[in-house]
């Protein structure tokens, strides 16, 4: 058994994130003595200090594992020395472990993360058309969770269309669903959530730190439902606007707190217990 844990998160404006006290609590409980930091790329103390340097500095420094956030997810794939096979399908990772010898393992639970909270939140939602908004390391966790979770039609939106495409293209050649995946560009956006069942924002859009919306909310009606990948704030203006309009809404509590129960037992090799994650993550409030 692991005799205690010394993990770090990395990643832009992650100051405020809840996962360190999920963790750190989780692994209290286990009797495992846990140390949880946040490497924040915003603070001006690492201002120019690149991610392989940040994982050198990891691994010098004896961690255990990282978790990976916005804007590393693809990016750290280069820099490690073996990736999981379903994270390395994904072309995402967004947990890493280190092992005593400093070797670097990249794995992604962002997909079994967000099915989980998909499944307890938006039980029964129709999926004929659902369009996505981002697809950067979190949204190719996502598009791929959409996949496996029976979506018929993928509508993906990016600032960048080739690589829109380029998920599109990879979910309809390494997955087993049915899926038809396309991507389109910003400005077709509106015009494909007016006639979508779902929308799910896979972008930073909506953090304290990138306020706003990533989709006009005018263009929603009361049966559309939507999701959000953001979990800080929990309310964010998109869920709280389609929320008005009679929609169903699902936040970013679910994805955050299943990913954070896989990420915790890949770096203990214990079970994390669910109820006591989800009780540590709300303690923070909304």
């Amino acid at each position: 058994m692991t005799s205690s844990l010394l993990l770090g998160l990395i990643g832009d404006g992650i100051s405020a994130s809840r996962t360190p006290r999920m963790h750190e609590n989780e692994g209290a409980a286990h009797s495992i003595p846990t140390i949880y930091r946040t490497i924040d790329i915003a603070e001006p103390r690492l201002a120019g200090v690149g991610l392989e340097e940040l994982l050198s500095a990891a691994i010098r420094l004896g961690f255990d594992g990282l978790n990976i956030t916005h804007p590393f997810k693809q990016q750290v794939i280069d820099l490690l020395d073996a990736v999981d096979p379903v994270a390395a399908r994904i072309g995402s990772v967004n947990t890493v472990v280190i092992d005593a010898a400093g070797k670097t393992t990249g794995h992604n639970t962002d997909v079994t993360g967000f099915a989980a909270g998909f499944r307890a939140g938006l039980d029964g939602a129709a999926a004929e058309a659902v369009v996505q908004i981002g697809a950067g390391g979190a949204g190719r966790a996502v598009g791929f969770a959409l996949a496996e979770l029976g979506v018929g039609e993928l509508i993906i939106a990016d600032t960048d269309v080739d690589r829109a495409a380029g998920l599109a293209a990879d979910i309809g050649t390494v997955t087993d669903s049915q899926v038809r995946a396309r991507a389109i560009g910003l400005d077709e956006l509106e015009a494909a959530a007016a006639s979508a069942n779902g929308i799910v924002n896979a972008t930073p859009m909506g953090m304290k730190a990138y306020p706003g919306t990533p989709v006009d909310t005018s263009v929603f009606d009361a049966d559309t439902w939507v999701a959000d990948v953001v979990y800080f704030p929990l309310e964010t203006q998109l869920l709280a606007e389609a929320r008005a309009k009679g929609c169903r809404t699902l936040d970013g509590s679910g994805m955050a707190v299943n990913q954070a129960i896989d990420a915790f037992e890949l770096f203990s090799g214990q079970k994390a217990d669910p109820q006591r994650m989800r009780d540590t993550f709300l303690s923070f409030g909304t």
